[in-house]
């Protein structure tokens, strides 16, 4: 089967690792890896940067924030290893970290390292030759939604995390930074901007209780078994992790999933093969949540709307790193259309009150 792995590849230019201070380093805290130091890099994240260390047969995955970046809460390298140290003992799926190094004259930047989990990772569309079924679609879908309610079923506190998040007004925080944090990176007049910030604050839910949350919780950041890719091997990119309401990592999962019946705008962008036969619908998605978690979803429309407009400034501020010069990556040259579409499906979200 062709791409049954996330292989890495070639470093992007103007990402490249100073190798002549890592491998040292390496050395010293590795000092059975005694193969020369080769470096490759995932391509497909837009945030923090993920690379793949080769010294022999020894094998790690470095992270570090990505460059040029000028929102260092997004990038909080201590805080994500901090998360996975404990984590990864209650929650296996989380990856296990190794090291973590405050150093920024090695790299220009803190950074740590992780034990590699190895498997399928299913972006757009499924890997060429992986027989996706309807049967699959739907077993997938099950899988993803019943991993969602396990991580929010989770004891925190008795993990470690209690003061990870403050749980307390948390949904309130997220509209007012999101919307500060739009403008902080603005590069086009959108009048949906304005409407949405108001909305939002009209519309406040209350909170819904108070979990272990994602805050990123989609498709490609799962792996998935080589011999059975409705079965969830690991969870990925836990930067934004952090105590608060669950219904809002239900909403960013649900902002990620594209129905057959949505605009074509939206299915352009679509991120997962959820449009496939086999896959649920939102809806499906949230009947099952409920199901499994016993929590009113009823206002789940909101956090769409807000989870739609969160990933819109993402994109945005990754947008921004490009037009300021920061990165040379072409990919983020046609981002501000995807911004206006996200925009665009959160207005329309808070119109109809539907998810």
């Amino acid at each position: 089967m062709d791409n049954d792995r996330d292989r890495p590849t070639q470093v992007r230019a103007g990402e490249e690792l100073d190798l002549t201070r890592l491998e040292p380093f390496l050395r010293k805290h590795l000092p059975d890896a005694a193969h020369p130091l080769v470096v490759e890099q995932y391509p497909s994240g837009h945030s923090n940067l993920t690379y793949l260390l080769h010294m022999g047969d020894c094998e790690i995955v470095l992270r570090r924030p990505p460059f040029g970046s000028k929102v260092k809460s997004a990038h909080d390298m201590s805080r994500e290893y901090r998360v996975l140290s404990k984590l990864h003992r209650a929650y296996p799926l989380a990856p296990q970290v190794l090291l973590y190094a405050d150093d920024e004259s090695i790299l220009g930047s803190p950074f740590y390292l992780m034990q590699p989990i190895h498997g399928i990772i299913i972006r757009r569309d499924p890997p060429r030759g992986l027989p996706f079924t309807e049967a699959t679609a739907r077993r997938l879908s099950e899988s993803f939604v019943d991993n969602l309610a396990k991580l929010h079923a989770l004891d925190y506190g008795a993990i470690g995390l209690g003061e990870l998040g403050k749980p307390q007004g948390y949904v309130e925080r997220q509209v007012h930074g999101w919307v500060d944090r739009y403008y902080g990176s603005q590069t086009h007049d959108l009048a949906e901007v304005k409407y949405l910030a108001t909305w939002m604050r009209d519309h406040l839910p209350e909170a819904s209780g108070a979990s272990l949350i994602h805050n990123d919780y989609k498709y490609d950041n799962v792996v998935l078994a080589s011999d059975d890719v409705t079965r969830i091997i690991g969870v990925l990119d836990w930067e934004m992790a952090t105590i608060g309401d669950p219904l809002a990592d239900l909403g960013t999962a649900l902002a990620y999933w594209v129905d057959p019946k949505d605009p074509e705008e939206l299915q352009r962008i679509r991120w997962c093969p959820s449009t496939y036969p086999g896959s649920m619908t939102r809806a499906q998605i949230v009947e099952r949540y409920a199901s499994k978690t016993g929590r009113d979803v009823s206002q789940i429309a909101f956090y769409l709307v807000l989870a739609r407009f969160k990933l819109a400034v993402i994109v945005q501020q990754i947008y921004f790193r490009y037009h300021q010069g920061l990165t040379k990556d072409e990919r983020f040259r046609s981002m501000p259309d995807a911004v206006h579409c996200l925009l665009e499906a959160a207005l329309d979200c808070a119109e109809r009150a539907a998810i």
